[in-house]
């Protein structure tokens, strides 16, 4: 990557795009973020040389943009709420799409030979940047430090019966990446008690707070085997420990050198001070 180059980023929601864009103004990148309504946080703009607010569904406005810009190389980074965006109310055509994304996206959401999982989407997006000339690259290219290494990343590490239900969850897990259904499941002494979906792993976990009042369960959120390194990667965070806090877990293992680590003092400080253990795997 030259240091001089103009990096475009497509922001949804979360401290991602914001840690990406950090990483690469420390390279001596300008950074330009195409950042998405009621999704990317206001403080983006601080970490930008250039920032436009682009409707969700504006994907011809986010290139354009990129192109005035003189952008060669995107990244897509942060949270988009699938479910919002397609289920509720008119649905994506309720956010006015503009004409390039009703050309990517119409396909496969009208198509009954098309599937509209995250895989089919982000790499419909992919190809429609493609086609104009900007070559999507994963954020972790930029900031391959975000990455979790292999290991027990707390102090305190996993009792038998807390690894056995770690390892059970671990193959769940995979399989359901497999069918592209979600990252993420619960599991409490070797029974499956919730399955992430649409909602997303916050939604998932607090579902299982009310399947399992006692607590004590284990979260285990792994890649895809099928995993794209430029969208879609698994993440944990500040959010995912209060979250799991709350909900009485104990245990989240993820998946080395595939999981981001947002904030990563504060995401174990946080897992220590809750008694929850994080163990990072590579299998």
């Amino acid at each position: 990557m030259n240091s001089s180059q103009t990096v475009g980023i497509v922001a949804g929601w979360g401290e991602y795009p914001i840690s990406v864009a950090k990483a690469l103004r420390e390279k001596g990148c300008r950074v330009v973020i195409a950042a998405i309504r009621d999704h990317a946080s206001p403080d983006i703009e601080q970490v930008a040389d250039a920032t436009q607010w682009v409707g969700v569904c504006k994907l011809g406005g986010m290139q354009r943009f990129f192109e005035k810009e003189r952008v060669e190389q995107v990244c897509l980074s942060g949270k988009l709420f699938k479910e919002t965006i397609l289920f509720h109310g008119w649905g994506w055509m309720g956010h006015l799409p503009d004409w390039e994304c009703i050309k990517t996206m119409f396909p496969l959401l009208y198509s009954r030979r098309a599937n509209t999982t995250d895989d089919s989407l982000l790499g419909a997006v992919v190809h429609s940047f493609a086609r104009k000339g900007m070559t999507t690259i994963p954020g972790t290219d930029y900031a391959p430090q975000l990455l979790a290494e292999a290991g027990v990343l707390t102090r305190r590490h996993p009792t038998a019966r807390l690894q056995a239900d770690m390892d059970f969850g671990w193959r769940m897990a995979k399989e359901m990446g497999r069918l592209d259904i979600g990252q993420s499941v619960t599991i409490r002494d070797r029974s499956v008690l919730a399955v992430e979906a649409i909602e997303g792993t916050d939604a998932c976990i607090t579902r299982t707070a009310s399947l399992c009042p006692r607590g004590g369960f284990s979260l285990v959120k792994v890649a895809k085997p099928q995993q794209d390194m430029r969208f879609d990667l698994p993440t944990i965070g500040p959010r995912t420990i209060e979250t799991m806090r709350k909900a009485g877990g104990k245990a989240i293992a993820i998946e080395a050198g595939k999981t981001i680590l947002l904030d990563r003092e504060k995401t174990l400080a946080a897992a220590e001070k809750a008694g929850i253990v994080i163990v990072s795997i590579t299998q």
